[in-house]
């Protein structure tokens, strides 16, 4: 199961930590697995601009991705994290048995 922990603080994003595998398919076949993948992805993808004066730390391996701002978030980027959480929770709407998100306030 692929386990997705988000912390706010406030409205702004304060982590995001995604790990696991979904196990829905065999390995390099797991459509859940490859939606997180894109989405979460496409989403760092947006937010890594070479203009941007915000910072993030991001540790990623096979199965692990973790995101802490250690700046304020832009405008441009809190949307695309935002988007990004939508996408994360309607793939769980859809295959509850393969990912799980957790929240938590500050």
């Amino acid at each position: 199961m692929t386990k997705v922990s988000i912390e706010f603080k406030g409205k702004h994003l304060a982590g995001l930590t995604i790990k696991g595998h979904a196990g829905s398919g065999a390995y390099g076949h797991d459509l859940v697995c490859a939606a997180v993948s894109a989405v979460t992805f496409g989403a760092l993808n947006a937010i890594d601009d070479i203009d941007s004066t915000f910072e993030y730390e991001i540790d990623q391996e096979s199965g692990y991705v973790k995101l802490t701002p250690i700046a304020d978030i832009s405008d441009h980027d809190q949307v695309v994290l935002e988007t990004l959480i939508l996408q994360l929770k309607t793939i769980e709407a859809s295959y509850p048995e393969a990912i799980e998100i957790k929240e938590r306030k500050n």
